[in-house]
């Protein structure tokens, strides 16, 4: 068999779409797997671009390895980039390619590339990433998805010298709770609250479990003032559960949750350090609101120093 028709063959029997892509980035050859793959004929596909398939988001991707190919033709690691189908649905691919040059000239022929769906693969590693940053009682996030989140949220807040706001929330004398009722029913509690918190929050607001029966809200680009009325919310859902807690006078014999507010503002001048400073004060906070009675809210604020732009 000649070599044209050898990949034919290969390229006609295989599960993953082989291409072959002119100097001019255009598909010349498309195989037959792509109607199963991605809806199109290899009729519909050639003299497309394979950056026509690429949502715009990934198509970087793409030009860097073309780049990397007419560089030195190396054969780096695949790429892996969402296409969309015919039908306009997203699958991801994982994209492989070859330079193929001219023996006698060196000169760039073309270029092939096999695209293989992953879209199974992709859902799984996104399932095990978000069982790694869920915490298994509650379904808030765990304390390394906060740690991660709180880092995060506080360096965007330096770059846009804005402000931010974390909430942390006690249950009141849970250890009573667990001594009177059993620790089932004390992690059926957390679970109930946890959905009550998950029911008033923002979509953007980062709720985790911080530790036993203490849970953390990230509020971002949120103030005092904006701050203040989500906890509020929070402990006034929590209250309205009416889950029984004899020993809880605080709520009036219905678990209730003492919270501490901090707000965090980035302005020159301040002088805290952070984002310690902020869980700093939350925590004085929420020492405060159970010094005072439990069952409320107590408030901080501080002053952190603007990130100096390079």
């Amino acid at each position: 068999m000649k070599p044209d028709t050898d990949f034919q063959f290969l390229a006609e029997n295989s599960a993953d779409i082989i291409c072959r892509v002119g100097p001019d980035f255009i598909l010349r050859y498309v195989s037959p797997s792509s109607v199963h793959l991605l809806g199109w004929t290899p009729e519909e596909m050639v003299r497309m671009r394979p950056a026509d398939l690429v949502v715009a988001e990934d198509v970087p991707l793409i030009a860097a390895i073309s780049k990397r190919n007419l560089a030195d033709g190396s054969v780096g690691p695949p790429i892996v980039v969402r296409m969309r189908r015919k039908d306009g649905s997203l699958v991801w691919m994982e994209v492989s390619s070859r330079l193929v040059r001219d023996p006698a000239t060196g000169d760039p022929i073309e270029t092939v590339l096999v695209m293989r769906d992953i879209s199974e693969r992709k859902g799984l590693e996104e399932k095990l990433s978000l069982l790694a940053l869920t915490d298994g009682l509650t379904g808030l996030a765990n304390r390394r998805a906060f740690d991660e989140a709180f880092g995060r949220e506080w360096h965007r807040t330096l770059r846009e010298s804005s402000q931010m706001s974390l909430l942390l929330l006690d249950l009141d004398h849970f250890k009573e709770f667990n001594d009177c009722y059993g620790h089932q029913v004390g992690d059926d509690c957390l679970r109930t609250v946890s959905n009550a918190i998950r029911a008033v929050v923002r979509a953007g607001d980062i709720a985790s479990r911080y530790g036993g029966e203490e849970i953390a809200i990230i509020l971002p680009s949120s103030g005092i003032s904006g701050a203040f009325q989500t906890a509020e919310k929070v402990r006034c859902a929590i209250v309205a559960l009416r889950l029984p807690h004899e020993q809880n006078a605080a709520g009036n014999g219905w678990v209730s949750a003492s919270i501490g507010l901090a707000t965090a503002v980035a302005r020159d001048g301040g002088t805290m350090r952070m984002p310690e400073g902020l869980l700093s004060a939350a925590d004085n906070a929420l020492y405060k609101a159970k010094r005072e009675g439990r069952n409320r809210i107590a408030t901080a604020l501080v002053m952190a120093p603007i990130i100096s732009p390079r």
